[in-house]
C-alpha cells in the first residue's frame, strides 16, 4: 500500500516538471508513478479533465459515467445488440398494452454502508430524483402515472400511454440508482455524498485528492458472485493530451478512454501489441459533436444565419483532417446507427463559403469595416486539448472568410456547464450522446418543455416548435414502428431545414486498454457499466 500511495502523490510533480517526454528521461524512462503497478489486481485509468460531482444522477458527463459506473448500478444492463440483461433487477415483466413494467430486484444487495438496497431506492431514484435532476430520465420518468412498490423487491411503474423506448431508461448511464437513506429530504445538489458517493457496485469510493486522482477499493461485499475481479481501480486526473499519451505508452496507466487520446495518436496505439483496441465500446452512446446555438436573440434566430453557418463550415475536413477519420459527418440529429435515422429526409448543408455569403447577404448583414459582417462569441469545451482545440481554432478561419468575426472563449468545467445551463452563451462547442433511441437522448434538446433555465444539457438553446413537439410525442409513443418511423422522419426533415442545431460529426471514440487485463468491456454501454467483470489476464 505504501508504494500506492507513494505513486500518486507524485503524479503532479511529474506533471509540473519539464514535460513528459523530459520527465521520463529523468527518472530512467519512467514516471515515478509507474512502478505503482506492483500489483496485478490494480487498475489505473485516466481522466482527462476534473469532475464537476460524483452525483451520477446530478450531471452524467463521460467522465463521470468512467467513474461512478463502478460504484452505481442500474435495473439493467444491455448487450452488443442493446437488448435488456438481468442486473440490480433479477427479471421483469412488460404487459402486453405496454403500460406495465414490473421489475423483481435482487434479494441480497446491500449499498456501501451496509443499508439495505430495496424497492423503496428505486421508487425515490425514479420518481423524485432522476425526475427532477436529469434532463435524460425525465423524459422517461414523465410519463409514468404512477411508481410504486409492492413490497421490499418489487417496483411497478404504470405509464400514462405506450412508451416505446421505456425500457432503455434502465441503462446505467440514464438510470443509475441512488440511495433514498442519503438523499431523501436533502438538497440534492449541495448533499456531501456528491463528492463521497455511495452506491451497490463492485467498487466502493475511497479517496478524491483534487486536480490529482480518484480512487475507488473494491467491495468485498458485492452482491454479484465471483466480482468484482481487481483490488483497485484508479483515475489519475491528467489534463494534457500528451501526458496522456506519455502515461499509456510508459505503461503507467493500463487504460485509456475514449476521449483521453487526440486521434492523430489512435494509430500508433493501435499498432501497440501490449495493447487492446475496444472500437465499439461507445456504440449505444452514439456521441455527436455539435455547435450549440442561442436562439433567443438576432441573427441567431433566423434560421439563414443558422445555414450560413453550416455552409461555412467544411465537416469533411473536421472529420478526415482533424479528428483522422474517427468519425463520419453528422447530417442529422439522430446518430447514423441509432434506430429511426432516415438520411431520405435530410436538408443536406454541403461545404459552400458563397452560398454561407448569399444567405447573410440576404440577410441585410453586409460586410463592414475589415470585411466583418457580425461579431459573436463561441465557448468552447473546458477539453482544450487536440481535436476540440483544433476544431474551435478552424471554426474561426472558416467562419472569418464569411465575414463572421468570432471570440474563441476557454472555461473551466464547472462554469462550462452553469453558462450552458443559465443560456449564457452566443454559441458553443459540446458533444452529445444518443443512448440507444432518440426519445432517450435526442428529445430533451428540443421539446418546448424542456426549456428550464438553470438545468444543463436540455433544451438550452431556446428552440421551439410546436410541430417538433408532437411529433417527438408521436414517435415516442407509437406501438407500431412504422409510426414511430414515420414521426421520426418528419421530425428530422423540419429540424434539419430549421437548423435547429449545428451539427457537425459523428464520434467514433476508441477505448483502450493493456494487455495485462480482460473482460474490461462486456457492452456498447463501456466504462458506464463498470469494471466489475475486469480481471488480470
Amino acid at each position: 500500500m505504501e508504494t500506492i500511495r507513494r505513486s500518486l502523490t507524485t503524479r503532479r510533480g511529474f506533471l509540473q516538471s519539464a514535460g513528459g517526454a523530459a520527465a521520463l528521461a529523468a527518472t530512467g524512462g519512467y514516471p515515478e508513478w509507474v512502478f505503482a503497478q506492483t500489483r496485478s489486481g490494480v487498475l489505473n485509468a485516466m481522466l482527462n479533465v476534473e469532475p464537476a460531482t460524483l452525483n451520477y444522477a446530478l450531471l452524467n458527463t463521460s467522465v463521470i459515467q468512467s467513474v461512478c459506473g463502478s460504484i452505481n448500478e442500474s435495473l439493467l444492463l444491455f448487450d452488443w445488440q442493446l437488448k435488456p440483461q438481468p442486473n440490480l433487477a433479477r427479471s421483469f415483466d412488460v404487459s402486453p398494452d405496454g403500460l406495465v413494467y414490473t421489475f423483481e430486484l435482487e434479494p441480497d444487495v446491500k449499498w456501501h454502508d451496509g443499508k439495505p438496497f430495496t424497492s423503496k431506492d428505486v421508487v425515490f431514484t425514479c420518481a423524485k430524483m432522476l425526475r427532477e435532476l436529469n434532463p435524460r430520465s425525465r423524459a422517461a420518468m414523465d410519463r409514468c402515472e404512477s411508481i410504486t412498490a409492492e413490497g421490499d423487491h418489487k417496483v411497478v411503474f404504470k405509464l400514462k400511454e405506450p412508451f416505446n423506448a421505456f425500457i432503455l431508461a434502465f441503462m446505467a448511464s440514464t438510470g443509475p440508482m441512488m440511495p433514498a437513506h442519503i438523499y431523501e429530504g436533502t438538497d440534492f445538489r449541495n448533499n456531501p455524498a456528491n463528492t463521497a458517493p455511495i452506491g451497490t457496485g463492485p467498487f466502493k469510493f475511497a479517496q478524491w485528492s483534487k486536480g490529482n486522482f480518484i480512487k475507488l477499493v473494491r467491495n468485498d461485499n458485492y452482491w454479484r458472485k465471483g466480482q468484482p475481479g481487481l483490488d483497485e481501480v484508479n483515475f489519475r486526473i491528467i489534463a494534457s493530451a500528451e501526458q496522456r499519451a506519455v502515461a499509456l505508452e510508459t505503461g503507467a496507466v493500463d487504460m485509456a478512454f475514449g476521449d483521453d487520446l487526440d486521434p492523430i495518436d489512435v494509430p500508433r496505439f493501435r499498432d501497440n501489441p501490449g495493447l487492446v483496441m475496444v472500437q465499439n465500446a461507445y456504440d449505444a452512446v452514439g456521441e455527436i459533436t455539435l455547435m450549440e446555438i442561442n436562439q433567443r436573440t438576432a441573427p441567431f434566430n433566423d434560421r439563414r444565419f443558422r445555414a450560413a453557418i453550416m455552409h461555412a463550415m467544411d465537416r469533411n475536413f473536421l472529420v478526415d483532417q482533424l479528428n483522422f477519420g474517427l468519425g463520419r459527418v453528422a447530417d442529422s440529429p439522430i446518430f447514423s446507427t441509432v434506430p429511426y435515422y432516415d438520411p431520405k429526409a435530410l436538408t443536406q448543408y454541403e461545404f459552400s463559403p458563397a452560398k454561407a455569403k448569399a444567405l447573410l447577404d440576404d440577410m441585410g448583414l453586409k460586410p463592414g469595416a475589415g470585411g466583418v459582417r457580425h461579431k459573436f462569441s463561441v465557448l468552447m469545451l473546458p477539453n482544450q486539448d487536440g481535436p476540440w482545440r483544433r476544431a474551435g481554432e478552424y471554426s474561426k478561419q472558416a467562419l472569418a472568410d464569411v465575414g463572421l468575426d468570432v471570440e474563441l472563449q476557454s472555461t473551466d468545467v464547472a462554469t462550462f456547464y452553469k453558462r450552458n445551463g443559465d443560456w449564457d452563451y452566443d454559441v458553443m462547442w459540446n458533444s452529445y450522446g444518443q443512448f440507444g433511441d432518440p426519445a432517450i437522448g435526442m428529445s430533451r434538446f428540443f421539446l418546448s418543455n424542456n426549456i428550464r433555465k438553470g438545468v444543463p444539457q436540455t433544451n438550452t438553446q431556446g428552440y421551439s416548435n410546436p410541430k417538433v413537439d408532437d411529433l417527438l410525442q408521436k414517435g415516442a409513443t407509437a406501438v407500431k414502428r412504422e409510426d414511430a418511423q414515420a414521426a421520426y422522419s418528419e421530425l428530422q426533415k423540419i429540424l434539419t431545414e430549421d437548423v435547429a442545431m449545428l451539427w457537425m460529426y459523428e464520434r467514433r471514440k476508441p477505448l483502450f486498454h493493456t494487455k495485462k487485463f480482460k473482460d474490461v468491456v462486456l457492452g456498447p454501454n463501456g466504462p458506464c457499466d463498470g469494471f466489475g467483470a475486469a480481471k488480470p489476464a
